[in-house]
């Protein structure tokens, strides 16, 4: 999993860059740094990571601000925040922007590798020529249909555009489809979370339902106090 990857490491501190940079080496992976929010996006724009991690607390552009940008821009590359502001409420936010996990500080290196390698495989499209993939292994609920192996969405024909987190969660209703799943079920199957704040389902759930409803019906039903099911 680390062959190969290249991680963005942005934080101001430079003991903890170096810190994370000779780790990330160790284990197998290549390495750009950037100690602003300016440089980060430069970089992100040059280098084209695998993976950003990202100090929140930078001295010109925040972190988030700068996640904001990268999506904004169209950029998907998966994103974990790190920050000494471990709180619900930053969580949520960096989360809903955008990031795909988010470690507090301190933390140590062993956890960090182990998050980055989680989320470059939860990221990570299955290859075409898995020999698990049948010819048309492809996930059909209503008029959607969702092509695990070529990353592809469509409904009613129509394509889809989706991030890689939206289509995570897609992929995870529909596999269950007709089934009420709570929000700690989607935390533990899309983000690899056993606990974590419900807001982040349901701001994915609502980006979900932005760019599917206005091609058909509703698809993603909310059952109150219990979860959500999507049903044709």
């Amino acid at each position: 999993m680390s062959e190969g990857r290249r991680v963005l490491v942005v934080d101001d501190e430079a003991n903890i860059r170096d810190l994370i940079e000779v780790a990330l080496r160790f284990h197998g992976f290549a390495t750009v740094t950037a100690d602003t929010g300016e440089k980060a996006l430069r970089a992100a724009a040059r280098e084209r990571p695998d993976l950003v991690l990202l100090d929140v607390m930078l001295p010109d552009l925040d972190g988030f601000e700068v996640c904001r940008r990268l999506r904004a821009d169209g950029d998907q590359v998966p994103v974990i925040f790190l920050t000494a502001r471990d709180t619900p409420s930053d969580t949520v936010t960096g989360l809903t922007l955008g990031g795909d996990d988010y470690v507090g500080k301190p933390f140590s290196i062993e956890s960090l590798i182990a998050r980055v390698r989680a989320v470059l495989r939860r990221a990570a499209p299955p290859a075409p020529d898995d020999a698990r993939r049948m010819p048309d292994d492809v996930l059909r609920v209503g008029d959607v249909e969702l092509d695990e192996a070529q990353w592809r969405v469509r409904r009613g024909g129509v394509e889809v555009d989706l991030s890689p987190t939206e289509f995570r969660l897609l992929a995870y209703l529909m596999r269950n489809a007709g089934m009420v799943l709570s929000r700690k079920q989607i935390l533990a199957a899309v983000w690899g979370w056993d606990h974590g704040s419900p807001q982040v389902v349901e701001t994915y759930i609502s980006y979900l339902r932005r760019k599917l409803d206005p091609l058909g019906p509703p698809l993603i039903h909310t059952r109150r106090g219990v979860g959500y099911a999507l049903r044709p």
